[in-house]
């Protein structure tokens, strides 16, 4: 059984009211929703000592959500990552959106983490619901967009999407929630050990673009096909860590587009707390938080001051720029046929 409150959390700039949903569940992990972005603010899980420890990047008020430049918890689209120069063309047509990315080369995640969604609680879990009109950043098409936050007894957050289009647009939605196991203590995350079922990623050029080219993790820092921590090799003389100053690449996961596979695994030796994350989407961005500390936003919860590599993000998703790349899995979705997702994120105590 889920218990699920709500409150106001607060008023937007243009006076729209943003509503927090409260689920607890039997597990005894609590869960805390804003309708603002579709955001995961909290999400408290016991440690091995019994204690609730908050493992999400986030903040403790709504003007911080406004301003903050780090898309905290929040659904990104309507394409998630990178769009090189912020252009694609499809069926004939091109579609210029807006240079939003962090060096102005590119497009970036897009708008939804300021969007106000429409909060329901439907049984046991909250939907959000989000229409982006034809046009919205340059985009083709309406998209209907729910995205559906379940907290199941054994301490597993399931978060499902569901899109659908009038007309043919690309679609590329992933949460981008920002983990640290240690909880709210301004530690970085080098300690944490993490695993990844990732057998290749996408290269990147300079400008954070896609190549086009897919290179095996082999003989490679960006191998986590055996556990070890995120320091181990952050700092080795490779020049896509270079180019990224750390971890912040779409790795490719083994397993078929569509099937639920595993992501991954990240614990923390300081709390005990694992990670187990699950996905249909063909790839993950791992990301370290290289630019945490740049945040606009003055400071994260209980006023703290994320550090840089203060988190870790496992973003399920398709690949960047898969709209210009062929040999890309596509990101095109055409009427008729909805885009779905399914990611799970499951702790326990190791």
């Amino acid at each position: 059984m889920v218990t699920i409150t709500t409150k106001e959390f607060g008023f937007t700039k243009e006076g729209k009211k943003v509503t927090a949903y409260e689920l607890v569940g039997e597990g005894g992990a609590m869960l805390r929703l804003l309708d603002f972005g579709a955001t995961i603010q909290s999400m408290f899980v016991p440690d091995r000592n019994g204690k609730l420890v908050d493992v999400v990047m986030g903040y403790d008020d709504l003007a911080s959500y406004e301003i903050g430049s780090c898309y905290y918890g929040a659904v990104v689209g309507r394409y998630a990552n990178r769009i090189k120069d912020a252009r694609f063309v499809l069926d004939g047509v091109t579609y210029q959106l807006e240079k939003n990315s962090e060096n102005g080369f590119h497009h970036l995640h897009g708008v939804y983490a300021k969007r106000v969604f429409e909060g329901s609680i439907i049984g046991e879990s909250v939907v959000f619901h989000y229409l982006s009109p034809d046009g919205e950043e340059g985009y083709p098409g309406n998209l209907d967009l729910t995205v559906k936050y379940t907290l199941t007894k054994d301490n597993a957050l399931e978060i499902e999407y569901e899109a659908k289009t009038d007309a043919t647009t690309v679609v590329n939605l992933t949460n981008h929630c920002y983990f640290n196991l240690n909880g709210q203590d301004g530690s970085t995350i080098f300690d944490h050990k993490v695993y990844l079922n990732a057998i290749a990623y996408t290269e990147y050029t300079p400008t954070f673009a896609p190549t086009g080219n897919i290179i095996p993790v082999d003989g490679t820092p960006l191998d986590f096909r055996t556990e070890h921590t995120i320091g181990e090799h952050f700092n080795d003389d490779y020049e896509q860590l270079r180019i990224c100053t750390g971890y912040d690449h779409n790795m490719v996961l083994a397993g078929k587009e569509g099937e639920f596979k595993m992501i991954g695994t990240a614990r923390s030796e300081k709390t005990g707390i694992m990670l187990e994350a699950y996905t249909t989407e063909p790839a993950i961005q791992f990301y370290t938080s290289n630019y945490g500390h740049l945040d606009q936003a003055k400071c994260g919860k209980n006023g703290i001051r994320y550090p840089k590599q203060g988190a870790f993000c496992f973003e399920a998703q398709h690949y960047p720029d898969s709209i210009n790349r062929d040999n890309f899995p596509s990101a095109i979705l055409r009427p008729g046929k909805p885009y779905t997702q399914r990611t799970v994120y499951r702790f326990k105590v190791c």
